[in-house]
């Protein structure tokens, strides 16, 4: 494995496990402290290692050779697309009756759906 695979592995991972441990510790917290004035900044506390892990995803896409940086730009146009239509037509679904969709799922669904872009962008270069 490449020396850049192997530290954007690390850093992103690092960023990860520091993500479920202040999250972990936000929900303690707020399940015994529900009144206190630090109730806001510490239930969005968890966002913070979601920046380190964007500055390691940018870093290792910096790493990349213009190859690789172009499938994932196509990959992440694809995702950015993609989520915007899946969003507009649940929204306009809940006019007509349809549970209200929960914003926090719409990081997971665009990751996904660059995991997707990535298959289809990287099929036209085999």
């Amino acid at each position: 494995m490449r020396q850049t695979t192997i530290r954007y592995l690390l850093e992103f991972g690092g960023s990860m496990l520091a993500y479920v441990v202040v999250q972990v510790a936000s929900l303690m917290f707020l399940r015994e402290n529900l009144d206190s004035p630090w109730r806001i900044p510490v239930t969005v506390a968890p966002v913070i290692p979601f920046v380190f892990m964007m500055l390691a995803v940018v870093r290792f896409v910096r790493r990349m050779d213009e190859m690789l940086r172009h499938l994932h730009l196509e990959a992440v146009v694809i995702a950015y697309i993609a989520t915007l239509i899946f969003c507009l037509s649940y929204g306009l679904l809940e006019n007509v009756g349809f549970p209200s969709f929960n914003t926090m799922w719409v990081g997971f669904v665009m990751i996904l759906l660059w995991s997707m872009g990535q298959l289809v962008a990287g099929r036209k270069y085999r």
